[in-house]
């Protein structure tokens, strides 16, 4: 029962997240790419002051999947690497602490545009 109600919490934060990018989608003229932007823009922001690390112990994933959820992790990793190493930590934390997800976005990428050939619609 409990793992059912964490799927629950994580599935309506994610969704009001994913929510909030559809109305911005649908009712700005923003461009899908500013909106990306500012969802990890929003993430490092919320992290920094705090509200964000709750909010990621509450829904677990539905937190930390969405763009939102990358801006905490690079915030996060910026934050323990400049405690470790000082100042240098701000340029190496943020990549050291999403690398795998960095790489597996770009592997997985590649692969399925090696499987399904993409190319532009005329």
């Amino acid at each position: 029962m409990e793992l059912l109600r964490q799927c629950v919490i994580a599935f309506l934060v994610g969704g009001t997240i994913c929510l909030i990018g559809q109305v911005l989608i649908d009712y700005t003229h923003l461009t899908p790419a500013r909106i990306l932007v500012s969802f990890v823009v929003a993430g490092v922001v919320l992290t920094a002051v705090g509200v964000y690390e709750p909010l990621v112990k509450f829904a677990g994933a539905g937190a930390t999947v969405p763009l939102t959820g990358f801006g905490y992790s690079l915030a996060k990793g910026v934050r323990e690497a400049t405690k470790e190493v000082g100042w240098i930590g701000v340029l190496s934390g943020g990549l050291s602490a999403t690398a795998a997800g960095i790489a597996a976005s770009v592997f997985f990428g590649y692969a399925a545009a090696m499987v399904f050939k993409p190319g532009d619609k005329t």
